[in-house]
């Protein structure tokens, strides 16, 4: 069964590293909106460019 992911929202924690990172670079890639949060916002602002 495949799980369609096209219009949600997800919350990604943790996005400046390891899993929340990958996580944050996935999912718009499947045609969702994304929200993320980090608590190095200068290390994952670099990161997101």
């Amino acid at each position: 069964m495949a799980l369609s992911l096209e219009g949600k929202v997800a919350l990604v924690t943790g996005g400046s590293s390891g899993i929340g990172r990958a996580t944050a670079w996935y999912l718009p890639g499947k045609g969702q909106k994304l929200w993320w949060l980090m608590s190095r916002p200068m290390v994952g602002r670099k990161q997101f460019r």
